[in-house]
């Protein structure tokens, strides 16, 4: 057997599915980072590397030598996935899926996105506004002081929202077109964005190729993470499936990012609350549309609405996943 013959949608989707069970009952272990670290921290580091080595010169050269870095960083990881489902496709068919399972397992961010943001609300409750603050600048970019407890949920809100488009979704959705090569370009591109995809003086033109490219992978799973949310609020007592319809609708291309306003607006509308908005990272505030008309006094009880939200979100998406899988798979007998 071939890695081709794994690259089948029927194929993908089954990897994919077990891949987002495997991620949603045990993470990615704290042993297992210890002794080999994570695929984003490998990706990081190639990353920082090109950077150090390439990132030189005029506007115009940076720029060109961000392409170079981005092509080098797509090469390495395409292929040192492809070559990864080769070996895996050497052991046979159920042995292939199974070790691709674990493999594309490390991709997603379910269960740690869902504890980091459960830790904000357990901060604020536990510990008043030390404690939400703490917990929220692991996982968001503002200046956690600026940040009153409003603010400080929104936050948190904000970061569940957006991270549930590009930490989940799409790399479930790039696995389940391309399975575990799909899946590491993605993240390859995210990691890239996240690491030199700002507008700074060092890496507004050396970053530019990296922030477009993440900003078209991007568009997909946005689109398909408003319309879970949208539909996981059906299945939510306390959402509004058509108020989340509606702040999509009105709101979501109203946001700077062509990808965050998507989950965010959904989120908001859902749970009554406004999202976004004049904020602050760093010195800097950053003058943003609102998501949502709701109320932007938010507090850790929203967190809470958020977190139920998102779980069922997830579920939804495992449920298309194996439906697709099994559907596929009676088409492609």
């Amino acid at each position: 057997m071939t890695w081709t013959a794994l690259a089948h949608p029927p194929d993908t989707l089954v990897v994919l599915g077990l891949a987002l069970a495997i991620e949603a009952a045990a993470g990615y272990p704290d042993r297992l980072y210890r002794a080999l670290g994570h695929p984003v921290t490998w990706i990081g580091s190639l990353i920082g590397g090109l950077d150090r080595t390439l990132n030189a010169g005029s506007a115009r050269r940076r720029r060109a030598a961000g392409i170079l870095g981005l092509l080098i960083l797509l090469g390495t990881v395409g292929a040192m996935s492809v070559a990864g489902t080769a070996l895996a496709a050497a052991t046979g068919y159920l042995p292939a899926l199974l070790l691709l399972g674990f493999a594309c397992a490390s991709l997603p961010a379910q269960r740690s996105l869902h504890d980091h943001v459960a830790r904000v609300a357990m901060g604020l409750r536990d510990e008043g506004l030390a404690g939400g603050r703490r917990e929220v600048a692991m996982i968001v970019g503002r200046n956690p002081e600026s940040l009153d407890e409003a603010g400080i949920c929104r936050a948190a809100i904000e970061s569940l929202s957006e991270n549930f488009s590009d930490g989940i979704v799409a790399p479930a959705f790039w696995i389940g077109i391309g399975g575990l090569p799909g899946g590491a370009l993605y993240k390859a591109i995210n990691t890239a964005d996240s690491m030199i995809g700002h507008r700074t003086p060092r890496h507004e033109a050396y970053g530019w190729a990296s922030a477009r490219l993440d900003d078209l992978v991007n568009l997909p799973a946005s689109r398909l993470s408003a319309g879970l949310i949208v539909a996981a609020s059906l299945l939510h007592p306390g959402a509004s499936a058509a108020g989340a319809f509606r702040a999509v609708r009105c709101d979501a291309g109203r946001h700077r990012s062509p990808n965050a306003g998507w989950p965010e607006a959904a989120m908001a509308g859902a749970l009554g609350l406004r999202l976004a908005g004049p904020r602050m990272y760093g010195a800097e505030i950053v003058d943003d549309a609102w998501m949502g008309d709701g109320r932007a006094e938010a507090g850790p009880q929203d967190v809470e609405r958020a977190l139920a939200l998102y779980r069922i979100s997830c579920a939804l998406l495992f449920g298309v996943v194996v439906l697709g899988a099994s559907t596929l798979k009676i088409v492609f007998l």
